[in-house]
C-alpha cells in the first residue's frame, strides 16, 4: 500500500554521485592538433557478424568507421601488456553518464582506474538525447551473448558479440577459447542508439542513425589491444542476435602522429 507521504518522497531532488568538476580533463586541443598530421599505419576490416583485434600503441589514434551501411559495433579494450587491465564500463558510466562522446574517456578497471582512451572526434555527437531518453555510444549494455539468448529464446546462437570477441581474442593472443573468454568484458556499444524506458526502466535500442562515413575516433592513452565485433543485429532496429538482420562491415584505422606533435603530453 502506498504511504501517505509517497508524493513527498518521490519529489526529493537527485544528487549526482560523482560530480565531475575535479575530474582531470584531457588536452583535447593538443590531441586534435596531433591528429591533423598523423599518418595511417594500420587498417582492419571487421566482417559482418564477426570480430577482429587490433593494436593501438600509446600516443596513437584509432578510428572506427561505418563503411557500407548502418552497423553497430561492440568494443573491448585491454592494456596490450596486461589483459587484467581492461575497460571498466560501469565506472565510465558513473563518471561520464550512460553515453560518451568527444572529450570523454574510457576508464580502466580497478585498482588501476586510469584513462585508457579519449574520444577526440564523434560525427554523431549532434544527436544528443532524444525524447525517449535515447543517445549514441552507450556504456549501459553488456553485449549480446549466447547465454542470455539461450535463457530467453532457448536457442544456440554463436555469432553474438560475446562469442565473436572471444574468438577474436583467442586467435590474436594464442589463448584457448576457454582461457580467452573470461577476459571478454562489458563493452562500449559504438554507434548504437539506446536508453532506458521511463515507465519500466528497461534497456531499449533504436535503429542506429550511423551512416557510411560516420566515425568515432580515439586517442590511446596507454598501449592498447582492442577487439571490435560487428554486431549480428546490424543497425539494431529489431533484434541483436540474428542471422537475418542486414549486417555490414566496420573499419578500424590506426594513425601515428609526428614525433613532435604530442610535446607536453
Amino acid at each position: 500500500m502506498e504511504p501517505s507521504d509517497a508524493k513527498t518522497r518521490r519529489a526529493v531532488k537527485p544528487v549526482i554521485c560523482y560530480p565531475d568538476a575535479t575530474l582531470p580533463k584531457p588536452d583535447l586541443a593538443l590531441y586534435q592538433s596531433a591528429r591533423a598530421g598523423a599518418t595511417l599505419v594500420d587498417e582492419i576490416t571487421i566482417p559482418p557478424r564477426d570480430a577482429r583485434c587490433f593494436n593501438a600503441p600509446a600516443g596513437h589514434f584509432f578510428r572506427i568507421s561505418s563503411i557500407e551501411g548502418p552497423q553497430v559495433g561492440d568494443l573491448n579494450l585491454w592494456n596490450a601488456d596486461n589483459l587484467a587491465e581492461r575497460f571498466y564500463s560501469g565506472k565510465t558510466r558513473a563518471l561520464h553518464g550512460t553515453h560518451i562522446s568527444t572529450g570523454e574517456q574510457m576508464w580502466m578497471s580497478l585498482p588501476f582506474l586510469r584513462p585508457m582512451a579519449t574520444i577526440v572526434n564523434d560525427t554523431l555527437s549532434w544527436y544528443g538525447i532524444d525524447e525517449f531518453g535515447g543517445s549514441v555510444h552507450d556504456v549501459i549494455g553488456t553485449r549480446c551473448d549466447p547465454y542470455t539468448n539461450n535463457l530467453l529464446n532457448g536457442g544456440q546462437y554463436h555469432y553474438c558479440c560475446h562469442s565473436n570477441l572471444t574468438r577474436a581474442l583467442a586467435a590474436h593472443t594464442g589463448l584457448s577459447l576457454k582461457d580467452a573468454e573470461p577476459h571478454v568484458h562489458d563493452v562500449l556499444n559504438v554507434f548504437m542508439c539506446t536508453g532506458f524506458t521511463c515507465n519500466t526502466g528497461q534497456y531499449f535500442m533504436k535503429t542506429s542513425l550511423v551512416r557510411p562515413g560516420d566515425f568515432l575516433e580515439f586517442f590511446a592513452e596507454i598501449p592498447l589491444l582492442g577487439a571490435l565485433s560487428a554486431c549480428p543485429g546490424g543497425d539494431c532496429s529489431s533484434e541483436h542476435s540474428s542471422d537475418t538482420a542486414a549486417c555490414h562491415p566496420l573499419r578500424v584505422q590506426v594513425f601515428k602522429p609526428t614525433p613532435t606533435a604530442l610535446k607536453g603530453w
